[in-house]
């Protein structure tokens, strides 16, 4: 499958939304010397191509009580078991990514829980039930930055 073709105007439309998500459409079509119809139908295209996947409200999860972040792996004691096991995380809410790697995991994952005690409990009663062999843990203490990809073609080293 080929990859779609971005010039200069998705670029910038993706660079605008991608520093302020909320930014009005004729805000960004004013600075892009466009309509506001123009940037209307270049987002309906980037969302009907897969680039753009959609948006999403992000709530800071210290916020609302949830303080250890936790990253994963899972060794699992039957890998053709994998399709279910990813399943049932689906099923557990305080798991928020899941990947499949190269390396040593069948699969990784991280996860918010409220507490140390939480995070031992959700690994006790939610994750060991789902046919693991063991897992490794790796604790957060802070994220330290969090960044969209960039879009620019004027990246340098291209």
């Amino acid at each position: 499958m080929s990859r779609p073709k971005l010039d200069k105007l998705d670029v910038k439309i993706l660079e605008m939304l991608l520093e302020n998500a909320r930014r009005p459409f004729l805000d960004i079509a004013r600075e892009s010397g466009v309509s506001g119809a123009a940037v209307h139908q270049r987002m309906a295209r980037l969302q009907s191509v897969g680039i753009i996947k959609g948006s999403h409200l992000e709530v800071d999860p210290h916020s609302v009580g949830f303080d250890t972040c936790a990253y994963i792996g899972f060794f699992l004691k039957d890998p053709s078991k994998l399709d279910e096991a990813i399943e049932e995380l689906k099923k557990i809410p305080e798991v928020i990514e899941c990947h499949f790697t190269t390396g040593r995991y069948d699969l990784f994952i991280k996860l918010f829980a409220k507490n140390n005690d939480h995070l031992l409990s959700i690994i006790q009663t939610k994750l060991l039930p789902l046919g693991l062999a063991r897992t490794e843990s790796l604790i957060s203490f802070k994220e330290v930055f969090n960044r969209p990809i960039p879009v620019s073609k004027n990246e340098k080293g291209k």
